[in-house]
């Protein structure tokens, strides 16, 4: 059994989600790297990069010091969700240094400009061949947590040997805390984030920070 199993280790493991890292109560401000219109667009900036990536060895090597405990030698099958978690899982994976096959899948729950998940869908294949497999799903975002029931659910039916799943961002919610995820980057308020992977849009994936737009910024149909 994995180290991180909240029912059996509650209490002496250092990177489940009970010991989740909070946001920082201090706000960073907007980088000066950030161009004219993208330091109009922010608002706020969560979590800079550097917090981030010092997050993101700590759950690199839970994860890996995890599979060694569970004696699981054999490969372990990577599921990034397109599109938010590609930035994520370029730098998850660097951290986990052992034998990976990454093979994504896309799930819709955000189009274009929604702020609100409008539920979860796969619309793309998952490999045919992960039974007996030793599965990571790796997600930028746990919000309502149909994406991930959606995920593991049909990783079961495929008869996968097991099933974990690591976020990047947990919103603070009911249904997000509620929902079963093993490895979890940071605890964040209901707000809507861009930057790191996540959109608006299509637009904003590429900063190097986790942000949230200001009211200056694009307004779509925010809270829908």
């Amino acid at each position: 059994m994995f180290a991180c199993n909240r029912e059996r280790n509650r209490q002496s493991s250092a990177h489940c989600t009970d010991s989740v890292p909070k946001r920082p109560e201090s706000v960073a401000p907007r980088p000066a790297r950030y161009n004219h219109r993208v330091r109009n667009d922010i608002g706020k900036v969560l979590l800079t990069a550097d917090q981030i990536a010092r997050r993101v060895g700590e759950l690199g090597r839970a994860i890996s010091a995890d599979f060694d405990a569970a004696g699981a030698d054999e490969e372990i099958v990577i599921l990034p969700v397109l599109t938010g978690s590609i930035v994520f899982v370029a730098d998850l994976i660097r951290q986990i240094p052992r034998r990976v096959r990454i093979s994504a899948v896309t799930v819709s729950s955000y189009p274009r400009t929604a702020q609100a998940s409008r539920g979860a869908t796969i619309v793309g294949a998952l490999p045919d061949d992960l039974a007996g497999k030793h599965v990571l799903v790796v997600d930028d975002i746990l919000d309502s947590g149909g994406t991930i029931r959606l995920i593991r659910d049909e990783l079961r039916r495929r008869s996968a040997a097991t099933v974990k799943v690591c976020v990047l961002l947990r919103k603070s919610t009911p249904a997000a805390l509620a929902a079963a995820c093993d490895y979890v980057g940071f605890d964040i308020p209901d707000e809507f984030v861009v930057g790191y992977g996540l959109d608006y849009d299509n637009y904003y994936r590429n900063l190097p920070d986790v942000a949230v737009l200001g009211k200056d910024g694009p307004q779509g149909d925010r809270g829908a």
